[in-house]
């Protein structure tokens, strides 16, 4: 026996978004999407990625191709937001 589990994970039941270390997460619409893009002068490909698996994509019910802005604090610059396009 190599020690393998094939079993199912069971759906994490807290709500991680909740958690103090988290960041606040929120899925854009088509219309915030289309405006970060021009404004930023980018595609979509050229965000950061974020996996369809990530604990906050199943979090949130995202989906591949999804944009999803992060807003973070810093101590150094203070509150920013960041991007992901969420991959499979």
């Amino acid at each position: 026996s190599w020690g393998i589990n094939l079993a199912k994970k069971k759906p994490v039941s807290a709500d991680i978004s909740k958690h103090v270390l988290v960041s606040k997460h929120k899925k854009l619409n088509e219309t915030e999407v289309k405006e970060l893009l021009d404004k930023h002068k980018i595609s979509a490909y050229q965000l950061p990625s974020i996996s369809f698996k990530d604990p906050m994509s199943i979090h949130l019910n995202l989906e591949v191709g999804d944009i999803i802005k992060i807003n973070r604090q810093s101590e150094v610059t203070g509150k920013y937001n960041y991007y992901r396009r969420v991959v499979g």
